[in-house]
């Protein structure tokens, strides 16, 4: 069973399946999108040794060449790419053809520009295995690879043509990793959906091990950014709340190299403690909201602090500096996604950098 949210784009638009069981059905739901009975598949070295023979066995008849990168974020730059891309030339890939993302959001954003930049552009498919990718990067066609400048600084929008989100496939992540993804799950309710952050100080503890809480958790998140992604695809307004703590978190992954000190989520549930620790400090939410966000986190077994990453890091003015390159940086004033309340997000450029560098001070 499974429940199909729509994520409307036009011409562009496509479904997002969430359930259970997906992996076996692929030939049916892949097969419509194909001129040919084949498809390219992209993914890592973990993901392929715990699900591509069964992808493979639940396309059927369908052909499904593979390569596995690497794992980790250090996949994700121009050597990677390169990779991606070259292969896919080497298989005579033709622009009628699919190209299928299997893994997590490092393979769904390498794989999706490749998709981009081959022949001017290739159809892709999103099967996503860990639950940061099935919440987030898999929906919406942010598509990208880091630089030594800062993350997805290099890019571009490409909308999938069908996201296969099937959650069984999160009973085979480590615990760390799952944790990690949840912070984008907790980052829906935070940005704009009290009710569902309410929901999650009761629910999430018990996802991991409940397989019908963690779909309704996927689906909910999904389903939240179908809406965003809707009324603002290339983020010229709306899309942007989605950043929710990751204006901090892209400095921290960068401040520690993209490795393993830091996980992409734990640096967005760092970032979002700290937006609401730079909100309240602000007054634009009561003094008590920054304490229950590092309370569920607590809760989640997550990290709240900058002293909780393991290692040394730069001081805050270098951070700031790193914030700097992030994509959200207009006209050289960097923006930042601020709270009025749980749920109650919004946009803006007006924080002193004497401020975010107490925040960060008293972080660490």
């Amino acid at each position: 069973m499974s429940d199909v949210v729509h994520v409307d784009l036009g011409a562009r638009a496509y479904d997002v399946h969430v359930g259970r069981g997906l992996l076996a059905r692929a030939g049916d739901l892949i097969g419509p999108h194909l001129r040919l009975r084949r498809v390219f598949v992209l993914t890592e070295d973990r993901v392929a040794a715990h699900h591509l023979d069964a992808f493979r066995a639940g396309l059927g008849a369908i052909e499904a060449p593979a390569l596995a990168l690497a794992p980790g974020e250090g996949t994700k730059g121009w050597a990677g790419l390169t990779q991606a891309v070259e292969w896919l030339l080497d298989q005579r890939c033709e622009r009628g053809d699919v190209v299928v993302a299997l893994g997590g959001g490092v393979i769904g954003d390498l794989a999706g520009f490749a998709a981009a930049i081959l022949r001017r552009g290739v159809r892709f498919v999103q099967v996503p295995t860990t639950l940061l990718a099935q919440v987030d990067s898999s929906v919406g066609g942010k598509t990208g690879i880091n630089t030594r400048h800062g993350k997805n600084l290099v890019g571009a929008f490409h909308q999938p043509v069908l996201v296969l989100a099937d959650v069984d496939l999160l009973s085979t992540l480590p615990a760390r990793d799952f944790r990690a993804g949840y912070g984008e799950v907790m980052k829906y309710g935070l940005l704009g959906d009290a009710a569902f952050f309410e929901w999650l100080e009761e629910h999430a503890p018990n996802l991991e091990t409940d397989a019908a809480l963690g779909a309704e958790a996927v689906r909910r998140s999904v389903a939240m950014k179908a809406d965003i992604v809707r009324r603002d695809e290339t983020e010229q307004g709306d899309r942007a709340l989605l950043n929710l703590g990751h204006t901090f978190g892209h400095a921290l992954e960068a401040a520690t190299g993209y490795s393993d000190r830091l996980l992409h989520g734990e640096g967005v549930v760092i970032g979002c403690a700290l937006a609401f620790d730079l909100s309240a400090r602000l007054g634009l939410c009561a003094q008590e909201l920054p304490g229950r966000v590092r309370a569920h986190l607590h809760a989640m077994g997550l990290p709240r602090d900058l002293r909780d990453i393991p290692g040394d890091l730069p001081d805050a003015a270098t951070l700031v500096d790193l914030m700097g390159q992030d994509k959200k940086v207009i006209d050289g004033r960097l923006r930042f996604i601020l709270a009025r309340g749980i749920g109650a997000a919004f946009v803006t450029d007006a924080v002193p950098p004497d401020v975010v560098r107490a925040v960060l001070d008293a972080s660490a």
